[in-house]
C-alpha cells in the first residue's frame, strides 16, 4: 500500500490544478458541469482518495486537510471545489455501510459518490431489497458519479421504523437536464428519477441511525474516523473550505487587477491610492483570516475528540452547523465587499469577482449552510432551548 500523503502534499496537489481550473471557467459555466480534463487532472492528483477508507487505498484524510484542500480548489474554481467536497462527504459516509458494500463500492479507483438525504422518493419491500421510485433534486456531482445516496419513505408497514436511505449506480438512474442557474452552474446539480430500481437490503440503512449508530462496516467501526465523528460535523468540515478558497480568490483576483485603475468620475488616477479601497480591501482581508481561523479551530475540536474518544454531545453537534454558517456569513461578506469596489467592467464574463459572488452566495443558502438559520439554533443554545432540528 502507497505511503498517505501528507496535509501540505495533498494542499501542493490542489494547488497545481488552480491555473487549469481558471482556465476551464468560462467552459464550466457555459456547459454546466466539468470538463473532462478537469475530472481526469483531479483524478490524477490524488485528492479524490482524501475521504476513502484507507483498506481500499485511501487516505482518511484529517479535517484540517479537508478544509485546506477544498479551499485552494476554490481558489482555481467553486463548482470543481463544490463537487470534490461533495465527494469528500459521500465517500466517507459511503464507508458507513457494510464492509461487503464497500468491498463493491470502492472497487473503483478513484470512486465518486455523491447524493442527498432528501426523502423525495419511495420504497417497496420485495424478497431481498426494495424497489425504489422517486425523483431527487440537487444531486451535485452527478454527472461525474458512480454511486448515489437516496433516500425514501417505505410504503407499507416498514414506513413505521423512519425514511431509510440506499446506495443506488448512477448509471440506474435517469439524469434530467435541468440545472440552469446562477450559482455554482458546473456543479452540474441536476434532478434524477429512479423509476422502480431493486436495491438489495445490504445497501439498505435506515437514515436515523446515521445520527446514532451509523457504522455498519466492521473494518470501519474500529476507526474513531467513522464511528465517533458525525456525519454532520464531516459535512461542515468538508464544506467550510471552499468558502474561505472563494473569498481569497476574490480578494486575489482584485488586487491583481488593481495596478493602472484609476475611478472614473473622480480625481483618483489610481485606486490603489483611495482610502475607500483601503477600508473595503483592509475588512475583507480580516473578514477571511476570521473566517479561517474559526474552520481551522473547529477542525482543531474535530481531532481532539478523535483522539480523546470522546462522543460529541447534541450541544458541540449543533455547534457545528453554527460554525459553518458562520464562516459562510464571513465569507459571504468578503467577496460582497471585494464586489462594490471592482468597477463596471468587472461585470464582463471573463472577470471572477462577479461568478465567485454568485457561487458563493450559491452555497450560502444551502440548507445546511444557512447563517440565519445557524444564528437562530446559536441563539436557541444560548436560550437555554433545544435544538429545533434533527440534522445534528
Amino acid at each position: 500500500m502507497s505511503q498517505t500523503p501528507t496535509r501540505d502534499e495533498l494542499v501542493q496537489s490542489a494547488s497545481k490544478l488552480v491555473p487549469l481550473l481558471r482556465s476551464r471557467a468560462l467552459w464550466i459555466d457555459e456547459h454546466r458541469r466539468l470538463p473532462d480534463d478537469v475530472v481526469d487532472a483531479i483524478e490524477l492528483s490524488g485528492i479524490l482518495k482524501m475521504q476513502a477508507p484507507k483498506q481500499y487505498g485511501g487516505y482518511e484524510s484529517d479535517a484540517h486537510t479537508l478544509i485546506d484542500v477544498h479551499a485552494e480548489l476554490a481558489r482555481g474554481n467553486s463548482s470543481a471545489a463544490f463537487c470534490v467536497s461533495v465527494y469528500a462527504l459521500l465517500n466517507w459516509m459511503a464507508g458507513l455501510w457494510p464492509d461487503e458494500v464497500l468491498d463493491e463500492v470502492f472497487a473503483t479507483e478513484n470512486v465518486r459518490v455523491c447524493g442527498t438525504l432528501a426523502t423525495t422518493g419511495t420504497a417497496t419491500k420485495v424478497d431481498g431489497g426494495y424497489r425504489i421510485s422517486g425523483t431527487w433534486r440537487f444531486n451535485s456531482g452527478i454527472l461525474h458519479a458512480q454511486w448515489k445516496v437516496t433516500a425514501a419513505v417505505p410504503d407499507g408497514p416498514e414506513a413505521a421504523d423512519g425514511p431509510i436511505t440506499t446506495l443506488i449506480p448512477v448509471s440506474d438512474l435517469e439524469i434530467v437536464d435541468d440545472w440552469y442557474t446562477h450559482g455554482l452552474p458546473g456543479s452540474g446539480s441536476v434532478t434524477v428519477t429512479a423509476h422502480d430500481v431493486f436495491v438489495p437490503s445490504s445497501r439498505i440503512v435506515k437514515t436515523a441511525d446515521f445520527f446514532t449508530d451509523q457504522c455498519k462496516s466492521v473494518v470501519n467501526s474500529a476507526k474513531p474516523h467513522y464511528h465517533l465523528t458525525p456525519m454532520l460535523v464531516t459535512s461542515t468540515v468538508a464544506t467550510a473550505g471552499q468558502l474561505i478558497g472563494a473569498a481569497k480568490y476574490a480578494l486575489e483576483s482584485f488586487l491583481d487587477r488593481l495596478p493602472g485603475r484609476g475611478i472614473s468620475y473622480t480625481h483618483y488616477p489610481s485606486q490603489a491610492e483611495a482610502p475607500i479601497t483601503h477600508i473595503r480591501v483592509g475588512e475583507a482581508g480580516l473578514l477571511i483570516e476570521e473566517a479561517e481561523a474559526r474552520a481551522h479551530r473547529f477542525a482543531d475540536l474535530v481531532e481532539e475528540k478523535l483522539v480523546k474518544g470522546e462522543q460529541w454531545t447534541v450541544t458541540e453537534r449543533a455547534s457545528s452547523r453554527v460554525q459553518l454558517g458562520r464562516v459562510a456569513q464571513l465569507c459571504k461578506q468578503a467577496v460582497d465587499l471585494i464586489a462594490t469596489i471592482s468597477g463596471g467592467s468587472s461585470i464582463f464574463h471573463d472577470v471572477p469577482i462577479t461568478r465567485i459572488q454568485r457561487d458563493v452566495n450559491a452555497v450560502a443558502i444551502h440548507a445546511l449552510t444557512n447563517p440565519d438559520t445557524s444564528l437562530e439554533l446559536y441563539g436557541r443554545l444560548l436560550c437555554g432551548l433545544e435544538p429545533n432540528t434533527d440534522y445534528l
